[in-house]
């Protein structure tokens, strides 16, 4: 086989279009791309190696906009410019599934079509709050209290006044399935 030969690539039939520098008054060829503005990212000017350095130096992305645009625009860009909702409300919605289920499964009419105890609201209620599903036994209750006691102590969440809320909710719940367990542990 013969050797390559670069000879047969140096000619071409179409001619290489080369760009000059956008630079006024410059006369090197521009090889490198700039993005033009902020708004315009894939517009470009075409500078060479030296003014494409200067450019960088003095390109500022931010430029002109006041500090609460910069915080809301890292913030967006955190999550790829998609929309975004607090963490927070998946658990309101979790919490009406639950309740639409409590209501639907678990209602006065419903146990007495299944010919068994109805189970009183004020327990209904208490399960719901500590995110259980009757039947449930005192130690699993327990397990739970503590479970969500350490995850919404106001404490834990900088004194969040929702968390403090429903820091209350469970205490109030766990006292009532106490009373009606009739335990006295804690």
């Amino acid at each position: 086989m013969p050797p390559f030969e670069d000879s047969l690539f140096a000619t071409s039939d179409r001619p290489v279009k080369q760009r000059s520098c956008d630079c006024p008054g410059c006369m090197g060829t521009g090889d490198y791309r700039a993005p033009q503005s902020r708004d315009h990212l894939t517009d470009y000017y075409w500078f060479c190696l030296d003014h494409v350095r200067e450019y960088n130096k003095q390109w500022d992305y931010f430029a002109g906009m006041s500090q609460d645009d910069i915080e809301a625009h890292v913030r967006k860009s955190g999550v790829w410019d998609r929309p975004s909702w607090p963490l927070g409300s998946w658990r309101l919605r979790e919490q009406n599934i639950r309740d639409e289920v409590m209501r639907e499964f678990f209602s006065e009419e419903t146990a007495k079509e299944q010919s068994s105890p109805a189970m009183p609201k004020a327990e209904r209620d208490a399960l719901l709050i500590l995110e259980l599903t009757p039947p449930a036994t005192f130690t699993a209750i327990k397990a739970q209290y503590r479970l969500l006691v350490k995850r919404h102590h106001p404490d834990a969440n900088s004194g969040s006044p929702e968390s403090e809320e429903t820091f209350k909710n469970i205490n109030q719940a766990f006292t009532v399935l106490k009373h009606i367990y009739g335990t006295d542990e804690a």
